[in-house]
């Protein structure tokens, strides 16, 4: 009888430490739920319309937020939707984009609201050097001889020290450019971290 309790006990050991192996968060970009109803192993507690900035766990009840790299890449993926989106002063549609339009969209599909013109945009989150710049960052710019800021890019890749930002230019819409191009080089004012 005592035997038969021992084994049933690590019967239920080996089971529980199993499940607690199999425990792994739903990759939010491949599993962006929406009015849909979720069934948690655990309990078969239902969550219904969980908010897309966050990750159901399974075997939890509990709802955790995205890890920063993976709201980065999600703004970068978005912003990139718009590559070759005709600029349009004031727009936020694929119908015509401007650059502050640009950064205020992407950023906003992370429920992330930031001003909608550049020059406000650069008094929001922390300015960090040069060097410290990384994938999701704003970069700002003075044009034209202006005396404020009044252009911005967010930054989509560092490769070997050259910073890539993408933003939407009066000319061609919206492109990826370098910060090593001699225009934006010299026009360059500051970088600001938002997340």
């Amino acid at each position: 009888m005592i035997k038969g309790i021992y084994i049933l006990l690590a019967c239920l050991f080996l089971v529980s430490c199993s499940t607690y192996k199999n425990k792994k968060s739903i990759p939010y970009a491949e599993n962006k739920i929406k009015n849909e109803t979720v069934v948690t192993p655990k309990k078969n507690a239902e969550i219904k319309n969980p908010r897309p900035n966050e990750i159901v766990s399974y075997g939890e009840m509990e709802e955790t937020e995205k890890p920063i790299d993976l709201k980065v890449n999600n703004i970068i993926g978005i912003a990139k939707s718009f590559h070759g989106t005709r600029y349009k002063f004031a727009g936020t549609t694929s119908a015509g984009m401007d650059c502050s339009g640009l950064v205020y969209t992407a950023f906003k599909e992370e429920d992330i609201v930031l001003p909608r013109s550049s020059r406000d945009m650069s008094s929001r989150g922390k300015k960090i050097n040069f060097r410290e710049i990384s994938k999701g960052d704003l970069v700002f710019f003075k044009t034209n001889r202006s005396k404020s800021i009044n252009h911005v890019g967010l930054v989509v890749d560092v490769l070997l020290g050259k910073v890539l930002f993408i933003h939407s230019t009066t000319s061609q819409g919206v492109i990826i450019s370098s910060l090593d191009e001699k225009y934006w080089n010299e026009s360059f004012v500051e970088a600001r971290r938002i997340i």
